[in-house]
């Protein structure tokens, strides 16, 4: 057995996401110059904030999430992707929601069926949401919290003007 191998068996589920907070959005506008990639993830990112808000709110993006549902490498992984909104409670401590757009992006399980991939769609929003608990006690959202309002702190300091360093 291989290194890879064992890790695998100790982590069943693998999940990665980067994460941008909503609030930390001060322009709306989409370059007129950007690739339609980039164009559809803005639009994205705009229809997130409107529905959700940004308040206690992240979107999470180039998100990736495998399933190990045996012990060989070679059958039974689900790897889907997904990138939408995670909604945090008052505090702003613990996920209590998940909007992701969830697809399945390779599979090598012969025995998948339609119904076992929408079920696994949902086990991805739930598993992410678990998993964004563990982000925010370790401390990430508590660094983007103190560089807000290091960042609102310098604002008000220049009299609403911080130029373009922000």
């Amino acid at each position: 057995m291989n290194s890879a191998d064992a890790e695998n068996r100790e982590r069943p589920v693998d999940i990665r996401f980067d994460c941008l907070p909503l609030r930390s959005i001060v322009r709306w506008d989409i370059p007129l110059d950007a690739s339609p990639r980039f164009r559809a993830r803005c639009e994205r990112i705009k229809s997130a904030l409107h529905k959700h808000g940004s308040f206690n709110t992240y979107y999470l993006q180039n998100g990736f999430c495998r399933f190990h549902l045996s012990n060989q490498p070679n059958e039974g992984v689900l790897e889907f992707t997904f990138d939408g909104t995670i909604t945090t409670d008052a505090r702003d401590e613990q996920a209590a929601g998940a909007d992701l757009r969830v697809e399945l992006c390779s599979e090598n399980c012969v025995w998948l069926t339609e119904p076992v991939v929408a079920w696994f769609r949902e086990a991805v929003s739930r598993a992410v949401m678990l998993e964004f608990n563990q982000y925010a006690v370790a401390g990430d959202l508590n660094r983007t919290r103190e560089r807000l309002v290091l960042a609102e702190m310098e604002f008000e300091r220049r009299g609403g003007f911080v130029g373009m360093g922000i």
